[in-house]
């Protein structure tokens, strides 16, 4: 057993691990940041509520189902002429409150507003219009978010999908998403997640763009 280690130069996590740290400050969280450096699996977020930083190093299922929820989103997007901007991985911050790394982020009707851009802002740039968590270990909350505050939320856990939308103080939870009401995509995007597992992510796009089409 690899036990989890945190130096001034190195984190260590083994798949799957999750550390908390509590009672920390959010220079303790960039600097976490920085020790980083490359590894770029391990997710790192800070709340100042809680003042805990959170590590968590995903399992190879988790990149999975994030890159196919990803591509089904895209060919979501495609199907109704939208255009977007993605992000993966990305750490979206507001500076001595909230600091998060959501496994994907789209901008939507944002997009012009980031195009081109090195580093978003939040403090000048509008949040992600969509991001998505994938939860294998049942921790993520729709409150993780509250303070980044993307218009809309996806938490993708045990095949289910719940979608929230945020309403200028909180998240609600929809039974729909904003911007695609004309699917019913709690039941699409498991089935089709699931269809990746078992046969295949690029099989079971294909298999997600042709009901589009039908």
């Amino acid at each position: 057993m690899v036990l989890p280690t945190i130096t001034e130069d190195n984190i260590s996590l083994a798949p799957g691990d999750e550390l908390i740290l509590r009672f920390r400050t959010w220079q303790d969280y960039e600097t976490l940041l920085k020790c980083r450096e490359d590894k770029a699996g391990l997710r790192i977020r800070y709340n100042s509520k809680t003042q805990e930083i959170r590590i968590m190093s995903p399992l190879p299922k988790h990149g999975n189902q994030a890159d196919l929820l990803a591509d089904l989103v895209k060919a979501l997007l495609r199907h109704i002429g939208k255009y977007w901007q993605s992000f993966t991985p990305i750490t979206l911050k507001r500076i001595n409150r909230q600091g998060i790394e959501p496994d994907y982020c789209f901008y939507i009707d944002n997009r012009d507003r980031i195009l081109g851009k090195e580093y978003i802002d939040l403090e000048t740039d509008p949040p992600p219009d969509l991001a998505i968590e994938i939860d294998l270990t049942c921790t993520a909350k729709p409150e993780d978010y509250q303070t980044i505050a993307p218009v809309e939320l996806w938490i993708y856990r045990q095949n289910q999908l719940l979608i929230y939308h945020f309403d200028s103080q909180q998240y609600q939870e929809s039974q729909i998403s904003h911007w695609f009401p004309n699917y019913n995509l709690k039941n699409l995007i498991p089935q089709y997640i699931d269809r990746g597992w078992q046969i295949g992510s690029s099989i079971a796009l294909r298999e997600f763009e042709e009901v589009l089409r039908s």
